[in-house]
C-alpha cells in the first residue's frame, strides 16, 4: 500500500526587513480597505524606533505580518494580517500569540489596539486572546467613517530561562 506523503509545512516568525515590504503590501491590500503605503512601512521599519514587525512565513513565504509600537511598558498593535488564501487555518491567531509573547519579552505589560465596530471575527479573536472592550473611537476609520472599539489586554509576565536565544554563554 502506497504512503500518502504530505509535505510538512514549517511555520516561522523572524522580523520585518526591508526587503519583506512588497511582500507586505501584497498582504495588505488584500486584507484592509485603507492599506498602508511602501513609504509607510519603510518609515515604521527605519526611522520609528518604537516599531517592532515581524513576518509569519509557511515554508519559505510570506504569509501574514503584525506590528506594535511599544512605548512604556505598553504595546499597541498597528496591523495584524494574514493572506487570504491562508485564512480560515488558525495562522491569525499563531501570529497574534507570537506578537503578544515578544511585546511580553520586551516588557510590556499590557497591549491595546483599535478594530472595526462591523469586524466581529477579529474581535472574536481578540477576545478569545484576553482582549476586553474599552472604549469606541468614534469615526476612526477614514474610508467609510466607521467606528472602532477600543480593546486592552493584560500581557503575562515574561520567564526568562537560562537560556535565550541570541545569548553568550561564559564558559
Amino acid at each position: 500500500m502506497a504512503k500518502n506523503i504530505q509535505r510538512e509545512e514549517k511555520l516561522e516568525f523572524r522580523l520585518m526587513q526591508l526587503d519583506d515590504i512588497p511582500d507586505v503590501l501584497e498582504i495588505e491590500h488584500e486584507a484592509f480597505t485603507l492599506p498602508w503605503t511602501e513609504e509607510a512601512f519603510r518609515n515604521e521599519l527605519t526611522m520609528n524606533h518604537f516599531a517592532k514587525y515581524m513576518i509569519m512565513e509557511l515554508n519559505g513565504q510570506a504569509i501574514g505580518y503584525a506590528g506594535m509600537w511599544t512605548i512604556m511598558d505598553e504595546a499597541h498593535i498597528t496591523n495584524i494580517a494574514v493572506r487570504e488564501a491562508f485564512r480560515g487555518r488558525k495562522l491569525g491567531d499563531k501570529l497574534l500569540d507570537e506578537l503578544m509573547q515578544t511585546a511580553s519579552y520586551l516588557g510590556m505589560e499590557r497591549m491595546t489596539l483599535e478594530v472595526r465596530v462591523t469586524n466581529r471575527i477579529a474581535q472574536g479573536l481578540y477576545e478569545k486572546k484576553g482582549f476586553k472592550p474599552a472604549g469606541v473611537r468614534k469615526g476612526y476609520y477614514s474610508d467609510n467613517n466607521e467606528d472602532a472599539v477600543i480593546m486592552w489586554a493584560d500581557l503575562p509576565a515574561h520567564k526568562a530561562s537560562d537560556e535565550q536565544e541570541g545569548s553568550v554563554q561564559e564558559q
